[in-house]
């Protein structure tokens, strides 16, 4: 099975579209997952014509969204029990935000945003990734978006993409 992973789209504010190398692996992945800041529901919906997605909402999402959208979900595929949260907060780092936000429901791999910093961290028996945006790379050298591939729940890779 293979998922596609984004957060950070803030779209329309920071592009018109989303980049041909995203649109790629939407087309051919089973699975979405979008760690929030989609900015608007246009942006989700348009997201939600390449297939079946979770999301959750971001902190500059509009009101729309935060209405249908929890804050944090968890959803298991192919076994794998995978946690989603934006990773928004005060006080402490982002990553220790969304490592906390799942520390009473244990799972294989915690996916945020936030940031837009690309991160990937084992940590506590737990993995971390950070897609980053393919939209708006703030001081990052270059634009990502994740790549989940899910055989089971033991056997499974992750992966940034990056592109200019």
């Amino acid at each position: 099975m293979k998922i596609t992973i984004l957060s950070d789209t803030h779209l329309p504010k920071k592009g018109k579209g989303f980049p041909d190398e995203l649109i790629s692996d939407l087309k051919v992945s089973e699975y979405i997952i979008h760690a929030g800041d989609f900015q608007t529901v246009d942006t989700y919906n348009r997201l939600m014509e390449f297939g079946e997605m979770t999301g959750v909402a971001g902190n500059v999402d509009d009101e729309e969204l935060k209405e249908i959208l929890p804050k944090k979900t968890k959803l298991v595929l192919n076994g794998m029990k995978i946690g989603i949260v934006h990773g928004d907060g005060s006080g402490k780092t982002t990553e220790k935000r969304a490592e906390e936000a799942f520390n009473a429901d244990p799972v294989d791999l915690i996916v945020f945003g936030h940031s837009h910093i690309p991160y990937l961290r084992y940590h506590q028996g737990v993995v971390l990734f950070n897609p980053g945006s393919p939209t708006d790379k703030r001081r990052q050298p270059m634009y990502s978006h994740g790549v989940l591939t899910i055989e089971d729940e033991s056997k499974w890779s992750i992966q940034h993409k990056f592109y200019s």
